[in-house]
């Protein structure tokens, strides 16, 4: 499925700001259950769970928070290894896809994207080990927490495959 760059078609971008998951809060975090592996997208839900204790396996961000730069996280980071990998808007590279796969079956850690991260989460979500918690930020409400299952692999696939390969 990822043998090319995929880019988000105009037609089909309101598909894509569907949340997914379930509503998750700072004051939830006490009692999270970081037992199952754990991954966050974004900058924001990355340094929350950091703030809390709690490290992810992997956190893929950005540097940035609603178009706006977000060091904290960012500065926070700087010194931990990562993958630095380029990943325009709308679109998912196959080099962030390799640098996800290689992340999940290495150590996890920290992957950087230069560009957007925001359809990193379809490619976690699909190649993440069936249970795997992965929480991203639903900007301006709160964190959303997906449980990978085979239900939830099946409907990021069919988000995937409304997207365009291109060269």
């Amino acid at each position: 499925m990822f043998e090319r760059d995929l880019v988000l078609p105009e037609k089909d971008r309101q598909l894509f700001k569907e949340p997914i998951g379930t509503e998750l809060y700072d004051s939830d975090l006490g009692a999270f259950d970081a037992q199952n592996t754990l991954i966050t997208v974004g900058d924001v839900v990355s340094l929350t769970f950091r703030k809390h204790g709690i490290k992810p396996f992997l956190s893929v961000y950005d540097g940035m928070t609603e178009r706006r730069e977000m060091t904290e996280f960012a500065i926070l980071a700087k010194d931990e290894d990562k993958d630095e990998v380029v990943n325009p808007a709308g679109t998912i590279t196959r080099q962030l896809v390799e640098s996800i796969r290689g992340r999940m079956e290495g150590s996890g850690g920290l992957i950087k994207v230069d560009g957007e991260e925001d359809l990193a989460l379809l490619p976690v979500i699909y190649l993440a080990p069936l249970g795997t918690d992965v929480v991203y930020g639903w900007p301006g409400k709160c964190m959303m927490r997906i449980t990978t299952d085979e239900g939830i692999r099946a409907k990021i696939e069919q988000l995937l495959l409304r997207m365009e390969e291109i060269e």
